[in-house]
């Protein structure tokens, strides 16, 4: 081909009337899967059943009230179930890749978690299908956290990476797992799910203060999974009352006195809080509340103190409140959610 004669004019092989998209016009973004920290909303309305179906027993609540909780927490955990595995189907982002992030993979062990819950509380109906829920989930749990801790010690974990979401696969599952598989019978099994508790929560416990004390603080959009702090001692001395018959032994005192100092780091960490975003990561907050919440109220029923029903009944109106507020907050949030006119980005709390 020869080249172009002096002066002549290049032509463009575009079409000369073609169209550009306005620069307001939203720009089409892949689908992305849903973040796991979703499923927090299921777990905090796990922990506010669980509250009202200890004041039905306790405190003679209306059972009515406790069982359409449960409820809400089956639609809705089977809702996000749901939702997660259709935009996981639109997205191009693989499901192990986001079981693999440092910052959501620990969070997915919610699912097994509130199954075992459900399971737990179906017991109470139909002992045969509630006995299959909770071996079914513990088993699918046990999975998650070998494949968890698996992936961790072949160089995928690092220190910066710890925030509160770490004791969710290891040991709230196994705190939970002891709790459900005393509820159906299966003491020895509850036994051997305490102890793994109890040594995982020892691991993750200096492995945050590590890294605190050697990154420094953590991200603010993981801030808020300190409040899972303090569910622990607390959702252990819930477990450990599921063992024992309800009595106030040496164990249940001591996680009583770990408890009682851990609600104090949140009461502590409440100027940090208030500086926060609202987002989805305040669910976060929910689980770990209703289980001090539960903690507390069952202390009252063993110790009989001054007043005690109005003590209690005050801690059940009041973390009621809490997650109600969270649950509002969420949804009007959710409402009011925009796609950006510059970026076609959904904008979301």
């Amino acid at each position: 081909m020869s080249p172009a004669p002096e002066g002549s004019h290049l032509v463009s092989i575009d079409p000369p009337n073609r169209e550009k998209p306005p620069a307001d016009v939203p720009v089409a973004t892949p689908p992305t899967r849903v973040p796991m920290n979703t499923f927090g909303i299921a777990f905090g309305l796990a922990g506010l059943a669980a509250t009202w179906s200890l004041a039905d027993g306790a405190l003679g609540a209306p059972a009515a009230l406790a069982i359409a909780l449960w409820a809400l927490t089956a639609i809705a955990w089977v809702w996000l179930i749901v939702t997660h595995a259709v935009a996981g189907r639109r997205s191009a982002q693989r499901l192990v890749d986001q079981l693999r992030n440092p910052a959501q993979g620990p969070v997915a062990a919610l699912v097994p978690v509130v199954g075992m819950l459900v399971g737990g509380e179906v017991y109470e109906f139909s002992p045969a299908l509630g006995t299959g829920l909770v071996i079914a989930f513990i088993v699918i749990a046990a999975l998650f956290a070998g494949w968890l801790l698996a992936q961790w010690s072949q160089g995928l974990f690092h220190i910066e990476d710890v925030h509160g979401g770490y004791f969710l696969p290891t040991v709230a599952a196994a705190f939970i797992a002891a709790n459900s598989a005393a509820k159906v019978g299966l003491h020895g099994f509850a036994l051997g799910a305490f102890a793994v508790g109890v040594f995982f929560w020892i691991v993750v416990s200096v492995l945050i203060l590590a890294r605190i004390a050697v990154k420094g603080p953590l991200p603010v959009p993981l801030v808020s999974t300190l409040a899972i702090y303090v569910a622990p001692p607390a959702v252990g001395g819930l477990a450990w009352f599921s063992l024992n018959g309800g009595r106030a032994d040496l164990v249940a005192s001591a996680l009583a006195g770990l408890t009682v100092v851990l609600t104090l780091m949140q009461v502590g960490l409440i100027p940090a809080y208030r500086r926060l975003t609202f987002s989805t990561g305040f669910w976060s907050f929910t689980f770990p509340y209703a289980a001090v919440a539960r903690q507390t109220v069952d202390w009252l029923t063993i110790t009989h103190p001054v007043l005690w029903r109005l003590w209690a009944w005050l801690v059940v109106a009041l973390i009621t409140a809490f997650i109600a507020a969270i649950a509002i907050r969420w949804l009007l949030s959710t409402r009011t959610s925009s796609t950006s006119p510059t970026t076609g980005r959904t904008v979301t709390a």
